[in-house]
């Protein structure tokens, strides 16, 4: 197998799924300038371009909500998860392994492997730092992208409360609002839904050949056991 191959045989989960965040981001940008264009023509207003609508409020805080919504969906299953469990599901860990573990359990310190990461054989806050490194940049993620999108909110909000004539709300006035709040809650509770229906269906369900699946044969009740 040439390097080229290999590289894609390795990586093909995150290529495939960037490659398709991507072509949908594409499409949203196509789709929103073409709805956003057909408003302003019908309220006679002048059209505004590609590159003006890709930096403008609109497309932002369009793309910024889904994105604080995504990654708040995986703070919260991957902090959940230490401590949470789910009898019968794939998604949960063991019912006698709850917590954050021992040191042997998660080959950290003198129980590291010769091929765990540096930080892992570490002491102090660096293993410390590293042990809640994905949950962590997760939230960074969230509130980022929480932020920005209240940004590009309160922009967007305000450009339409102008063209009524009415007073520009400040951030922390948009941020109390209920139209942030709608908009940041419908996104919020659908992901939620999707991952207790995860959770749940896993435990009956099953989908062959797949990590997110117990195996085909495997009993109801078995727990944290991966197809």
């Amino acid at each position: 197998m040439s390097r080229a191959k290999r590289f894609l045989h390795n990586n093909s989960l995150t290529l495939a799924f960037g490659t398709a965040f991507l072509l949908t981001l594409v499409g949203q940008a196509a789709s929103g300038i073409a709805e956003a264009n057909n408003q302003l023509v019908a309220a006679d207003l002048q059209p505004v371009g590609v590159a003006d609508y890709l930096t403008g409020a609109d497309f932002a805080v369009d793309v910024t909500e889904n994105w604080q919504s995504e990654y708040l969906q995986f703070f919260l299953y991957i902090f959940g998860t230490v401590w949470l469990l789910q009898r019968g599901s794939p998604e949960s860990k063991p019912l006698d392994r709850v917590g954050t573990e021992s040191d042997r359990q998660q080959k950290v310190g003198e129980h590291a492997d010769a091929d765990s990461p540096a930080s892992a054989r570490a002491s102090g806050l660096r293993r410390t730092l590293y042990s809640r490194s994905l949950g962590s940049v997760m939230a960074l993620f969230f509130l980022g992208s929480w932020f920005a999108q209240s940004v590009a909110g309160v922009a967007s909000f305000n450009a339409g409360r102008l063209r009524d004539l009415q007073a520009p709300f400040t951030w922390w006035d948009y941020v109390l609002s209920a139209d942030f709040w709608n908009r940041t809650l419908q996104n919020w509770q659908s992901e939620l839904l999707a991952v207790a229906s995860m959770a749940i269906l896993s435990v009956y369900l099953r989908q062959r050949g797949s990590p997110e699946s117990k195996p085909v044969g495997a009993a109801h009740t078995s727990t944290g056991v991966e197809g």
